[in-house]
């Protein structure tokens, strides 16, 4: 069995190769320079050239059969894929690996999951199934814990500006001007698969208390992500912090990738959990 999700799950290489997790990059477009998500450009290289450019830009993803390809290559490896997509509500991204099937040469029991989440709360699903796989479970029982998993994980990204989000159409120009106007850290969740704001804090300082927070409410912890664009020292005081919940040395350390970048900005910090409240 082989798990394949795509490169909005920010998973790294080195986590999706110890797993055997396939990522399928998405696409970032500088004018009209077209780049690999985390294959052709690094994520240091995405933020200076985000930061240095004044036009935004663009993401796509791959058509079906960029998909088809990378399903047929697995089909030569195992006769059943599971897929876990990044939220349709989001993106194409769905669709366009349901419309691979159909374009195979190589035929393969083929499982599509909309994971209804996006970042680390995908990574983390994935993370889950793969290890199922790997421990020798049959694909109705990794199809049911990776469903079960939608429900159980849970992601909070801290913003310094809300600009990149307007600039991409993902929330008003008002919505932007206000939050910059009352220098607000806005805190957001993917909810069903849709961006939500859940808070307004004043600073930075009580942005990061509330992602610490959020990780301490959960009373059953399977497995936790934090994740920097261009901040690595909050990253790790955060992890220093919620060492004392949950031992960060199992706390998965990742960047957010270029293609979620180009939405929310170089200075967001995100905390995923897979677990359980009480």
């Amino acid at each position: 069995m082989k798990i394949v999700t795509d490169s909005t799950s920010d998973l790294n290489t080195q986590i999706a190769a110890d797993l055997g997790i396939t990522v399928v990059p998405l696409y970032i477009n500088f004018g009209e320079e077209s780049y690999r998500d985390g294959i052709d450009l690094t994520t240091e290289e995405f933020y200076r050239k985000l930061e240095s450019n004044k036009t935004l830009p663009t993401t796509a993803v791959p058509g079906p059969a960029t998909f088809a390809q990378v399903f047929d290559k697995l089909a030569h490896e195992t006769d059943e894929i599971v897929v876990i997509a990044l939220a349709s509500k989001l993106s194409s991204a769905y669709s366009m690996e349901s419309q691979a099937i159909g374009m195979m040469r190589k035929k393969c029991r083929i499982e599509i999951i909309d994971s209804k989440a996006g970042c680390m709360a995908l990574g983390l699903i994935a993370i889950a199934a793969a290890k199922a796989a790997n421990a020798g479970a049959k694909i109705e029982d990794v199809l049911k814990i990776t469903r079960q998993n939608i429900n159980r994980s849970k992601i909070y990204f801290a913003f310094d500006t809300l600009e990149f989000l307007k600039r991409s159409g993902r929330v008003s120009a008002t919505q932007a001007f206000l939050g910059s106007m009352l220098r607000v850290n806005p805190i957001m969740t993917l909810e069903d698969g849709e961006g939500r704001a859940v808070a307004k804090p004043r600073s930075r300082t009580k942005a990061i208390e509330f992602l610490y927070k959020f990780a301490a409410s959960f009373s059953n912890i399977e497995e936790m992500a934090i994740e920097d664009a261009t901040t690595p020292n909050e990253a790790d005081m955060l992890a220093e912090r919620i060492n004392s919940r949950f031992p960060k040395e199992r706390i998965y350390r990742t960047k957010v990738s270029p293609v979620v970048g180009t939405h929310v900005g170089p200075h967001v910090l995100a905390v995923s959990v897979l677990g359980d409240r009480s």
